[in-house]
């Protein structure tokens, strides 16, 4: 109909605005005026004069039902691509990073562990099907590190040539666009089907980056392109974005095995706005997306990831003192590898923002001939924590021999911190790159070395201090799950998420008493993160970027509103302009819209607001169908022309639209026309006071999400504020607080204060000695 027509070509236009934020006030409008009009359609079609059933009142019935269900059909079906797209990457992720020590004479379309199935991953000289490229040590490394070279080469080169938002994890992007930021492309199909290929090869090229957060976003791609084919979901932006975080559930979900922790994610993390229905939805996706991935078993072991494992013996109190130690690593780990990680990004976008393919090579190259030589490093990160996790029962590889326990520790020593150099370095490079499980995989081998400590520290005590508390008949310490618990640990400070952490885990192991040892560790993870000031790796990449994004903490500045907005306005008249004059002002600015104010006061008396892109398409569509010059007087209020069309109250903004535009061309053979645009004046905009505190203006940007709040003193507009524009007063105005972490130095400051203070008490102490001396010389 020619209403829906409209709507649509007008939508059309606004997707195409890139860098924008979307008001999702507005947007709300719309998608009730579609509400109310599809309700009266569907009500007009009644039973007949005696209550016979109609087939127009069968089909409103369908059409409802329809409607009504089509939601739920779209999440159901948005799971089931996210179970399938996942179980696949997986599979070929396998089998790339296997393909680099050798291939199966069985046939080559097998990794090693379908290959030699009935024997264990280690134990690789066992399996006669399974042949090595080389039985020479320097010829093996060389085809290691010849592979990791080809497959970064080739998902560095994708990325560049076809998909640039391809490269990086893709989440922080994803929590600005959840809030309203436009970015085109991002969640497009090139980007999907790019990433979907380009990730298998980065993993299997051995750079120290993960799948899950990329896996996040080849969800939301999917969420996005599967609701684009619906209408309903495709002009509705708050619709599309409650499928966007559910499939953000979904993506975590797969990526852990966890369905119940995606949604958690997705609230933690993700979004700002997070209703019942939503949560519905992102439970229903995970769980349909879970469910898939469970039929398809990729790794044939019955387990949604190949380091998912199960803990049957109890914990110790005395082992909470251990426990916060891996709290304490992961806090200073995350404050460690978010700091330099930012230092490498700046650096990276000053020198190497013309060089990606390069970079990635070169860091995948370095990446296999270090860790060749180091089994933790060499293997796939995944397959590294699968090992690191087990309670050894039964099995018999190195890690578990109590004879080779201290060479394994100084395995695991090297591993973490050669991993945590590389992770720094690599994350953020132009190809798909996460960060959640390296981090894991640093966390878990480090937490495996204290776990082997304390065992250590108990075979040679049995029976005395805290290990007497120990049943003999049962091994006391678990080396697995102090490596369990580490990865936790790290995963928490890198992205400073607590419950989330807790949930996935307990999904991981089905262990309920170990929810309490893993809580300890992340609320001291969290302690560490906050005295140290640290913020999330995916905040402060936001940060790095620019991007308009308001955090969720809220803090006092003490200042009002209007000393944030902007009081240098370009403003529309309410009459009395010309198309001449609507051109040049279109010509001349930027901004994304004008506030209406009525002509020939000596105060700006606020009428209303419109957008550019309404104002840009009116503009060029009464063009066509009017004899339309410089001289064309422009009207943004309705005036005695259009009485029969405002008199009609219960018509939506698209009904009085193309009634515009039909009474416009009826009067285009007059000498009096006129180019209206009141129907697209919002003549209700979000008004505050010049007074009101800025944090109130910051809880209406997060809460209703406004693209702009003008500012009025008693009807009068004295200016208007952005979220830009209280982005840029809070990063640059000094406030009346006492100075935080960042403010004092961070890292570097509390370093340089402790070497200050040590340096005062050592020069004291040797000042005292030295007097000390002078008096007994006397």
């Amino acid at each position: 109909m020619p209403t829906d027509n409209l709507d649509d070509e007008l939508e059309q236009i606004r997707r195409y605005e890139d860098f924008v934020t979307i008001d999702w006030i507005q947007d709300s409008i719309l998608e009730r005026n579609r509400r109310i009009r599809n309700s009266r359609l569907i009500g007009d079609c009644r039973r007949g004069p005696r209550g016979q059933i109609t087939v127009s009142w069968l089909w409103s019935q369908l059409r409802r039902t329809i409607d009504t269900g089509q939601s739920w059909f779209v999440v159901s079906l948005v799971g089931v691509c996210i179970g399938l797209n996942a179980a696949i990457i997986s599979i070929v992720t396998e089998w790339l990073s296997d393909i680099k020590m050798g291939y199966c004479s069985d046939g080559w379309w097998l990794n090693q562990q379908f290959c030699c199935w009935e024997i264990e991953r280690e134990e690789t000289d066992a399996c006669d099907w399974w042949h090595p490229w080389s039985t020479v040590t320097p010829a093996r490394w060389l085809i290691y590190v010849l592979f990791a070279t080809i497959f970064s080469f080739i998902s560095a080169h994708l990325v560049r040539s076809i998909a640039k938002y391809a490269a990086g994890s893709g989440i922080s992007e994803i929590k600005c666009i959840l809030t309203g930021f436009v970015m085109q492309g991002f969640l497009g199909f090139a980007t999907f089907f790019i990433k979907s290929i380009t990730l298998p090869l980065v993993i299997a090229s051995g750079l120290s980056v993960g799948k899950e957060g990329p896996s996040v976003h080849v969800a939301c791609c999917i969420g996005f392109l599967v609701a684009g084919w619906f209408k309903k979901f495709a002009r509705s932006q708050g619709k599309m974005r409650e499928i966007v975080t559910a499939a953000s559930a979904a993506g975590v979900a797969v990526a852990f095995g966890s369905p119940i922790g995606g949604v958690l994610f997705s609230i933690e993390e993700m979004s700002h706005d997070f209703n019942i229905k939503t949560l519905w939805r992102s439970f229903f996706c995970a769980l349909m997306a879970t469910f898939t991935l469970s039929a398809m078993n990729p790794f044939r072991t019955g387990k949604l990831v190949l380091f998912q494992v199960t803990y049957d013996r109890d914990w110790h109190f005395f082992e909470i003192i251990f426990f916060i130690i891996l709290g304490i690593f992961g806090g200073l780990y995350g404050a460690f590898v978010v700091k330099f990680n930012l230092q490498v990004a700046a650096f990276r976008r000053k020198y190497l923002a013309k060089h990606g393919v390069a970079e990635a090579v070169f860091l995948a190259t370095i990446t296999a001939m270090i860790g060749y030589s180091n089994r933790f490093l060499r293997i796939d990160m995944t397959e590294s924590m699968a090992i690191l996790f087990r309670e050894c029962d039964g099995y018999s590889s190195d890690i578990c021999q109590t004879s080779l326990q201290w060479r394994m520790v100084n395995s695991l020593i090297l591993a973490t911190i050669i991993r945590t150099c590389l992770v720094v370095i690599s994350y953020g490079c132009k190809v798909p790159a996460g960060i959640f499980v390296p981090s894991m995989a640093i966390g878990a081998s480090f937490g495996r070395v204290i776990g082997i400590v304390v065992r250590a520290m108990y075979m040679s005590n049995p029976t005395s201090g805290i290990f007497a508390y120990c049943d003999p008949n049962i091994p006391c310490i678990t080396p697995g799950t102090y490596a369990f618990l580490g990865a936790a640990a790290a995963l928490s400070g890198v992205m400073r998420i607590t419950v989330t952490v807790v949930v996935i885990m307990f999904e991981l192991t089905g262990a309920l008493t170990y929810i309490l040892p893993t809580m300890i560790v992340v609320l001291v993870t969290k302690a560490v993160g906050d005295i140290l000031g640290t913020r999330g790796i995916a905040d402060e990449m936001i940060r790095f970027n620019g991007f308009p994004f308001l955090e969720k903490e809220d803090r006092a500045y003490h200042v009002s509103v209007d000393a944030v907005m902007r009081s240098e306005l370009h403003v529309l008249m309410s009459s009395g302009m010309k198309a001449k004059d609507i051109e040049s002002i279109l010509s001349e600015t930027d901004v994304k819209g004008f506030p209406i104010v009525a002509p020939n006061e000596s105060s700006q008396i606020l009428v209303g607001y419109i957008g550019r892109t309404e104002l840009r398409y009116v503009l060029e569509r009464l063009s066509r169908t009017l004899n339309v010059n410089p001289e064309t007087m422009c009207s943004f209020t309705p005036d005695g022309r259009n009485d029969d069309i405002s008199g009609a109250a219960e018509m939506g903004m698209e009904e009085l639209a193309e009634s515009i535009f039909e009474q416009s061309t009826s009067f285009s053979n007059g000498n009096n026309d006129k180019l209206d645009f009141w129907p697209w004046v919002n003549k209700t905009p979000m008004t505050v006071s010049p007074q009101l505190p800025l944090e109130i203006v910051m809880q209406l940007f997060k809460k209703m999400g406004p693209r702009v709040i003008l500012v009025e003193d008693h009807g009068a507009l004295v200016g208007l504020v952005t979220v830009k524009d209280v982005l840029r007063f809070t990063a640059t105005e000094k406030f009346d607080h006492e100075p935080s972490f960042d403010e004092r130095g961070g890292l570097d400051g509390l370093l340089e204060e402790i070497w200050t203070w040590t340096m005062d008490v050592v020069q004291r102490v040797v000042d005292w000695s030295h007097r000390l001396f002078r008096r007994r010389s006397r």
